[in-house]
């Protein structure tokens, strides 16, 4: 009697899920239990790869009262660093052919500042912060070489820039005129085509997004009472230390810098990524998904991309 409450239980749970999705199972019952609930959940999986792209994994979950499945969706970030640099930003807008660029640029930062709640540098609660304080106090206290007097201007430039493009971005106005600078941006060449295709990806996801952030579906262990591993928050390097406003990308700051994350990044086991689990319990099921996250990522790495490399686009 168990197994054949378990059965239906499953069953239940596969029909909510197809239902969800919009996909048609492969018929299983009359295989014999327990190969024909192997059988749906191998069919279940595959149709899911094919038809969520950010599909991650489906787990068979049983308490006390029944059998049921969650499926869980994540945006996978890899190994990637979504670092946006400011200097270079700075540098475009003192540069009277990036300018009118750099203005539009700087919308985009205005709203990854915002609205998407992209942590910035400069801000004592954030990650990178408290990195490039550490490497402040490194070579403070460290003795005097040939090389110590630029590696402190490499620090004093990154606070110096990093201030004043925050009191830009701080200004709520750049959002306001957002659109209009994009209408009246006239590209000259292939880098400002590439910075208003960044721009008018960022403004229709501001449109159609208004007020969420990155961190909107950030996974909270404390909350999952499915999740077993304990040691969720020593192992997991959070979102908000590979997403945020940086100095520069290049340089022996940028170097020191990665070397530091690198080392400490190296000792966690997990890494924090947007994620939704979906429980086909009976509950309502919501209809959310990723699709603001896989737009959200891909503008940080153009961003980050074109950024990085103004030096060498110059005309």
């Amino acid at each position: 009697m168990k197994n054949e409450k378990t059965e239906r239980d499953i069953y239940h749970s596969l029909s909510l899920l197809a239902k969800h999705y919009g996909i048609e199972l492969k018929q299983t019952k009359s295989y014999g239990y327990p190969y024909n609930i192997s059988l749906a959940l191998w069919d279940t999986q595959e149709k899911l790869k094919q038809i969520v792209s950010n599909w991650d994994s489906l787990q068979v979950v049983q308490d006390r009262m029944k059998t049921f499945f969650i499926c869980e969706e994540r945006y996978s970030t890899g190994t990637t660093l979504y670092y946006i640099p400011v200097i270079p930003l700075f540098e475009m807008l003192n540069d009277p052919i990036r300018k009118k660029a750099a203005q539009l640029l700087v919308s985009v930062c205005s709203y990854l500042y915002h609205i998407a709640d992209i942590p910035y540098y400069r801000q004592e609660n954030s990650y990178l912060y408290w990195i490039y304080e550490m490497l402040t106090d490194w070579v403070e206290q460290d003795d005097e070489t040939s090389e110590t007097e630029l590696y402190k201007n490499e620090l004093r430039q990154a606070k110096w820039v990093g201030e004043r493009i925050e009191q830009k971005l701080f200004n709520r106005t750049n959002l306001t005129f957002f659109e209009q600078r994009l209408s009246a941006f006239k590209p000259a060449d292939e880098f400002d085509k590439e910075c208003l295709q960044l721009a008018c990806n960022a403004l229709t996801l501001y449109t159609e997004y208004p007020h969420t952030n990155i961190f909107r579906n950030a996974p909270k262990s404390d909350e999952d009472p499915y999740d077993e591993n304990e040691d969720y928050d020593q192992e997991t390097i959070g979102m908000e230390k590979y997403i945020s406003f940086m100095a520069d990308g290049k340089g022996w700051l940028y170097e020191s810098l990665s070397d530091s994350i690198n080392n400490e990044f190296n000792e966690y086991g997990n890494v924090e990524e947007p994620t939704i689990r979906k429980c086909f319990d009976g509950s309502p099921i919501t209809g959310n998904n990723l699709d603001f996250e896989n737009r959200l990522f891909t503008l940080l790495n153009d961003i980050c991309y074109l950024l990085n490399n103004y030096k060498t686009t110059r005309r």
